[in-house]
C-alpha cells in the first residue's frame, strides 16, 4: 500500500501548527508567522496562550521601534497567529511542530491524537532534543510523515535548525522541512536519530563534566565558568548555561544520552539529580548553581559561595624582575606580556642565537601594534627595552619569578627545574606554564617544591586574558597569593585549579573535541554540519574540526592521552581517526592537511 505522501507533489507547508506555547513553541511561531507562515498555536493553558500572544506582541513592538519592521507589517504578523486551546485546531495544518514536555507519555498522547486529526499528507515534527524520534514515530498511523525538528532556544535568535530523519521517515517531509527552515532565514543541519543529535550530543557532555567538576570542588563555579569564557570564547561559561537551560532538562537530556550509549562521560552528574530534586532548576526558579533576584531573572546576586572581595590571604612576595625561558611563540608572547607591564624581563633559551630569534619575535609583535594603533611607538620601544636575551638560564640568578616555557616533556622540564633551583635566588617563585603535565612533578625535581606553582598561559599570550593558576599540595599561600597578584599587574584573570591533568580548560574542551570525531567516525554528521552546529547552536567561536587543525591534531592526541590515563575513563581513550590522522602525519593546519586540507604558505 502506498504511503500517503509517496505520489504526491513537493510539499506545499503554509500553515504551521506549533502545540506547547512555552517559551521554545512561542519563539518558534514568532519565527513562522515573522516569515509570512499562517500559525496555529495551541496550548491546553489558556494562560500559556495568552502569554504567547503577549510575547509577539512585545516582541514585535521592539522591532518597530528598532525600525526592522513597519506598522503594517507589524500588524500582519499579529494577524498570522491564532491560539486555540483545543488540539482540533491543527486539522487544517500542513505541518504540525509539537514541543510538549520531554515525555513520551505527554508526546504520544499528542501524536495519537493528531492521527485522527490532521490530513493524511500533513507532516508531524517534535521538537524533542532528548527522546527517541524512530520510538515516536513508530507509534502513529503514518510514521513515513514524522520527523524531529529541533530549534534552538531562544528560537528567534538562534540560528541552526538541526532536521533529524529516522529510518521510517519519507523523503518527501525532509525535503519539504529542510526548504522550510532554509525559508525562514535558519540554518538547517542534518541529524540522525539518537539523543542530543548534533549540537546538545556534544554539549551536554561538556555541561556534564563542568558539573562534576564543580561537584568534586576542583575549582569554584566562578572560575569554572570564566575559564571557558575567556579560554574559550565562549559566550558563557558551562554552569551559567546549565542554569539557564534547566538543570531538570540538562538531567533529563543526559540522561537519555547515557541510557543510548552508556558512556560515563554522560552519566548525569549527582549534583544535577541533588539540584533538580531539591527544585534548584536554574534561573526558572531563581537558584541553581548561582542565585538570582527572582524565578526568571537573568541577575546573578551574591550568596553563601559568593567569593569575598576583601578576603585577607597570606600576603605575596616582592616581585619586579621575572625569567622566561625558552624560546618559542609562547614564550615570547609571555616575555612581550610582562614587559608591557613593566617588568625587567630576562628571556633565556638554549643559545644566545634562540634568545635574540624570540626577542625579534616580540619586536615584530609590538610593531603590529604600532601599526594598528594599539600601542604608541615609544611605548613599544621602552617594552623591548625591558627584555634581554640570554644565551643561559645562569642569567636567572637575580629574578624574583621565573616562568618556564619550554617544550611539553616531563623529563625536559624536571632537568629545567633542576637547574633553576640551583640558579634562582632563595625566595624566587618558580612556575611552569604546562598545560597537561603534573605540576608537582617539577616542584619535586627541585629542593624548595613549595616555591613551585603552575601559572597556564593561553596562546596567543597577549591577547589571552586567561591564567589558570595551578596550586600543588606542596605550594605555599604566599607563592599562590603572589602569582595572583602578578597575574593582576598583568592585566591577566587568574582562575584557581589544582593539579591534574588539563586543568580546567583542557579537562573540559578536549573530551569535547574527542567526541566530535568520534560522531564522524561513526558517520553520524558530517564534519561541515558538526562544525556549523557547534557554532551556530552552541555559540562556539570555531567548530570542533577547525579549532582541531589549528590546535593541531598531534597536540590534541597528546592531550587526550595524558586525560585518559589520569582519569582511565573508557569514554576519554582517543578516537581512533584522531589517531590514525596523526600517525599519517595530517596534523592540520600546520601540515597543510588535518580534518581539512590547506592551502600550504
Amino acid at each position: 500500500m502506498a504511503s500517503p505522501l509517496s505520489d504526491l507533489p513537493p510539499l506545499s507547508l503554509k500553515t504551521v501548527a506549533v502545540v506547547g506555547l512555552g517559551t521554545m513553541g512561542s519563539g518558534i511561531a514568532e519565527v513562522l508567522a515573522r516569515a509570512g507562515r499562517e500559525v496555529i498555536g495551541i496550548d491546553v493553558s489558556q494562560a500559556a496562550a495568552t502569554k504567547a500572544v503577549a510575547a509577539l506582541e512585545a516582541s514585535t513592538a521592539r522591532a518597530v521601534e528598532r525600525e526592522r519592521l513597519s506598522e503594517q507589517e507589524r500588524g500582519d504578523v499579529l494577524a498570522r497567529f491564532r491560539t486555540f486551546t483545543d488540539l482540533q485546531a491543527a486539522a487544517e495544518a500542513d505541518l504540525v511542530i509539537e514541543v510538549a514536555p520531554e515525555s513520551y507519555e505527554i508526546k504520544q498522547q499528542i501524536f495519537r491524537a493528531l492521527d485522527r486529526i490532521v490530513r493524511p499528507d500533513t507532516v508531524l515534527a517534535t521538537g524533542t532534543n532528548a527522546l527517541s524520534v524512530t520510538r515516536l514515530a513508530a507509534d502513529t498511523e503514518h510514521p513515513e510523515r514524522v520527523l524531529g525538528l529541533h530549534f534552538f532556544n531562544p528560537a528567534p535568535a538562534m540560528k541552526l535548525v538541526e532536521v533529524v530523519s529516522t529510518v521510517l521517515t519519507g523523503p518527501a517531509p525532509a525535503a519539504a522541512v529542510t526548504s522550510l527552515v532554509s525559508a525562514l532565514g535558519k540554518d538547517p543541519v542534518t541529524a540522525g536519530d539518537r539523543p542530543g543529535f548534533i549540537a546538545d550530543g556534544l554539549l551536554f557532555g561538556y555541561l556534564n563534566q563542568a558539573a562534576a567538576m564543580y561537584e568534586a570542588n576542583y575549582a569554584s563555579r566562578e572560575d569554572i565558568d570564566a575559564a571557558m569564557k575567556l579560554g574559550c570564547g565562549l559566550p558563557m561559561g558551562p554552569l551559567e548555561l546549565l542554569d539557564l537551560i534547566g538543570v531538570d532538562t540538562a538531567r533529563t537530556v543526559l540522561e537519555a544520552m547515557y541510557q543510548a550509549s552508556h558512556d560515563r562521560l554522560h552519566a548525569p552528574a549527582p549534583i544535577l539529580k541533588q539540584l533538580s530534586e531539591a527544585g534548584l532548576t536554574g534561573r526558572k526558579s531563581g537558584r541553581g548553581f548561582y542565585s538570582y533576584e527572582a524565578a526568571g531573572s537573568a541577575a546573578v546576586v551574591a550568596d553563601a559561595l559568593t567569593p569575598h572581595q576583601d578576603a585577607q590571604g597570606a600576603r605575596g612576595r616582592t616581585v619586579e624582575s621575572v625569567g622566561v625561558a625558552g624560546s618559542g611563540t609562547m614564550a615570547s608572547g609571555i616575555a612581550e606580556v610582562f614587559a608591557k607591564s613593566g617588568f625587567t624581563v630576562v628571556l633565556a633559551a638554549r643559545s644566545e642565537e634562540k634568545a635574540e630569534k624570540a626577542k625579534a619575535r616580540i619586536a615584530t609583535s609590538l610593531q603590529r601594534s604600532v601599526d594598528k594603533g594599539r600601542l604608541s611607538a615609544e611605548k613599544a620601544a621602552e617594552t623591548l627595552a625591558r627584555i634581554t636575551p640570554s644565551g643561559s638560564y645562569d642569567s636567572f640568578a637575580e629574578v624574583d619569578l621565573a616562568v618556564e616555557a619550554i617544550a611539553e616533556d616531563l623529563e625536559i622540564k624536571q632537568q629545567l627545574f633542576s637547574q633553576l633551583d640551583k640558579i634562582c635566588k632563595p625566595g624566587a617563585v618558580l612556575a611552569t606554564t604546562t598545560s597537561s603535565l603534573p605540576v608537582v612533578a617539577c616542584a619535586r625535581a627541585t629542593s624548595r617544591p613549595q616555591d613551585v606553582i603552575g601559572m597556564h598561559f593561553f596562546n596567543p599570550a597577549p591577547a589571552m586574558k586567561l591564567v589558570e593558576v595551578v596550586r600543588t599540595v606542596l605550594t605555599q599561600d604566599e607563592v599562590h597569593t603572589t602569582v595572583r597578584e602578578v597575574c593582576a599587574r598583568i592585566r591577566k584573570h587568574p582562575v584557581d585549579c589544582g593539579d591534574r591533568a588539563g586543568f580546567i580548560v583542557n579537562a573540559l574542551l578536549f573530551p569535547y573535541l574527542n567526541n566530535a570525531v568520534k560522531m564522524l567516525e561513526e558517520h553520524y554528521a558530517s564534519l561541515d554540519d558538526i562544525d556549523t552546529a557547534m557554532k551556530l547552536g552552541g555559540g562556539y567561536p570555531m567548530g570542533p574540526f577547525e579549532l582541531l587543525d589549528v590546535v593541531g591534531l598531534d597536540v590534541s592526541l597528546a592531550i587526550e592521552r595524558v586525560l585518559h590515563a589520569e582519569f582511565r575513563d573508557p569514554g576519554l581513550a582517543p578516537a581512533p581517526l584522531l589517531e590514525h590522522l596523526v600517525a599519517a602525519g595530517c596534523l592540520g593546519r600546520k601540515t597543510g592537511r588535518g580534518f581539512r586540507e590547506y592551502a600550504r604558505r
